[in-house]
């Protein structure tokens, strides 16, 4: 969705959505409605005691679900949702019935973030804490500076393919790619630059990657059956989520990736 200096473009109106309500379900019609408007109608819906919010007619409104607050809060989206939804969000789950746009998860803090289709690039950016479940494909940079803290493990699980720089500078968190409901049969697993400066967490992928794809700062594994316990409640919650069979997904061995250094840079901006 294009905006200018001055408001929204010619079909989008700053006006408040429909908002309809049946027991603790607000319903809200997102057709032509411009993003600062609906996303105040969500946030307000939720201050009224609503526990989920069902969005309709959702083409391309960004910052869906910002910030929000509340373990027992869910958002359903039908339609495309724009770019950085739930940048910030700690705790709601968020369901889409298709695609999503970049900047899924941006520093997002703790939830669930199901994708009934593909995601775009800058997937779970700096991202802190919570999951994220991508049926299909994956842009680039997926992952890129995700870190972890105490028992606060980011994870983010994508069942298609990844483009390039996949995990790039990550510093925590859980990585899976599972290479199962892709758009292009040709494509790589993953793309280049894979891990490329990572300096903490561990990236999963679902078979084999060549080497020269993969960042100098990692070393290349094959995962073994503590990692298989790590994988079995990510790609179960996966397989529960998007209707794929648990044992094939795992009848396959993983490549696993780790960092080799906690300062892959070191050198280049310290002395020894």
């Amino acid at each position: 969705m294009m905006t200018t200096a001055t408001g929204p473009v010619e079909g989008y109106v700053k006006v408040a959505p429909t908002v309809t309500r049946e027991g603790d379900t607000a319903t809200i019609d997102g057709h032509g409605v411009y993003y600062r408007q609906l996303n105040e109608a969500v946030r307000g819906a939720f201050a009224d005691g609503a526990k989920t919010v069902k969005l309709g007619n959702i083409n391309g409104q960004r910052y869906i679900g910002n910030g929000i607050t509340g373990k027992d809060l869910r958002i359903e989206i039908q339609g495309v949702p724009g770019g950085d939804m739930a940048m910030f969000m700690n705790g709601p789950t968020i369901v889409t019935d298709g695609s999503a746009q970049d900047g899924v998860a941006n520093t997002m803090n703790a939830g669930t973030i199901y994708i009934n289709g593909d995601a775009g690039d800058v997937l779970g950016y700096g991202m802190r804490g919570g999951r994220v479940f991508v049926r299909g494909d994956v842009g680039y940079r997926v992952g890129i500076h995700m870190k972890a803290f105490e028992n606060l493990i980011p994870i983010i699980c994508c069942g298609g393919n990844a483009r390039a720089f996949f995990g790039e500078y990550m510093a925590g968190g859980v990585l899976v790619l599972l290479g199962r409901n892709v758009q292009f049969a040709d494509q790589p697993l993953v793309g280049p630059f894979c891990g490329s400066g990572m300096h903490g967490g561990v990236i999963y992928l679902r078979g084999e990657v060549n080497p020269q794809d993969v960042g100098k700062e990692c070393g290349i594994f094959t995962a073994d059956e503590q990692d298989i316990k790590v994988l079995r409640p990510i790609v179960e919650e996966w397989c529960a989520a998007f209707g794929d069979d648990f044992e094939d997904v795992l009848s396959q061995p993983f490549t696993k990736l780790v960092p080799v250094s906690h300062r892959p840079y070191g050198k280049l901006y310290a002395p020894m």
